[in-house]
């Protein structure tokens, strides 16, 4: 196990009608340019590959991670549709004393960061994607995948989640002998591109330390997200105005490859990158590659939010 720098600031930030919380974790510049950093499901603030926090503190680049209700300093909350999340990322980047922004979601955090975008045009400057989940009803909808099984089970963790997250919690926070382990056997058990991420001392590193500060208080988060995931996100993805870079692998066996072909060709503004023989997890070992290529996108000329056709 190696030593893993802990975030320069940590904390929580009133939201909504003040009696929710949602917690971060920032890395990197205090005065850089922002980068939202939206885990995984499941996952928390710290799920942030130790080379981006580095690659940020020497390029001036300030990342900010951030728990969904429901997982480590959050207090559980349930959304009634994605969208909804938007303005609690919003009322954190005003704490925070943030105007514009990039915006990363991994996986199920790829959702809301489009959600963002979509709320948020005039302050999201552009937005990433990594393996994102896609919509399973409505119009912009495609089937197939682990959500496919996750709408399924929606009904009952409407109604069970919380319980269950609260036992997961209870669980994790006495794993730490098992925690390490634990990760190690899931990349045996995974296809070779993640196998091969998580082979890496640092990556383990990385999913304890978010494991253990995160999960551990509390789980219920990734409920949530299955639940809020099976119903429509509030937002039409061709809406999306915000120029999006999707990464995702041609090997996915959780979100498949075709979910990002489907939603690249629904955004209006969007380009894919075929992550050639990568699993699920593949674009965390891209993360200075995928910052690079936002931040590239942020130092060309953009037209004001109202003149986008």
């Amino acid at each position: 196990m190696i030593d893993i720098a802990r975030p320069k600031i940590e904390g929580s930030v009133a939201v909504g009608d003040g009696r929710r919380r949602i917690g971060f974790a920032e890395f990197g510049s205090a005065t850089g340019r922002a980068v939202f950093w939206l885990h995984g499901t499941p996952g928390a603030r710290r799920q942030i590959p130790t080379e981006a926090r580095a690659f940020a503190a020497q390029n001036g680049f300030r990342i900010i991670g951030l728990d969904r209700p429901g997982v480590g300093s959050s207090t559980p909350y349930h959304y009634t549709c994605v969208a909804e999340f938007a303005a609690d990322l919003a009322a954190v980047a005003d704490s925070l004393g943030i105007d514009e922004f990039a915006v990363i979601g991994l996986s199920g955090g790829g959702p809301y960061a489009l959600g963002v975008a979509h709320a948020f045009p005039e302050r999201v400057v552009v937005a990433g994607v990594l393996g994102g989940v896609a919509p399973t009803i409505g119009p912009d909808a495609i089937p197939g995948g682990a959500m496919r099984l996750a709408r399924a089970a929606a009904p009952v963790l409407r109604v069970a989640g919380a319980p269950v997250g609260k036992v997961v919690s209870s669980v994790l926070s006495v794993a730490r002998p098992i925690a390490e382990p634990a990760i190690k056997v899931y990349g045996r058990l995974s296809p070779q591109g993640d196998r091969e991420l998580l082979a890496r001392p640092e990556f383990r590193a990385m999913f304890l330390d978010d494991l253990l500060h995160g999960g551990s208080r509390r789980m219920e988060a990734p409920f949530s997200d299955i639940v809020v995931f099976s119903h429509d996100w509030g937002f039409r993805v061709p809406d999306v105005s915000v120029p999006v870079r999707w990464w995702h692998g041609d090997r996915d066996h959780i979100i498949p490859f075709q979910h990002g072909e489907h939603m690249v060709s629904l955004l209006p503004d969007a380009k894919l990158y075929t992550m050639h023989g990568e699993s699920h997890l593949g674009a965390l070992g891209l993360s200075i590659e995928i910052i690079t290529e936002l931040m590239s996108v942020w130092d060309q000329p953009r037209l004001a939010p109202s003149t986008v056709l």
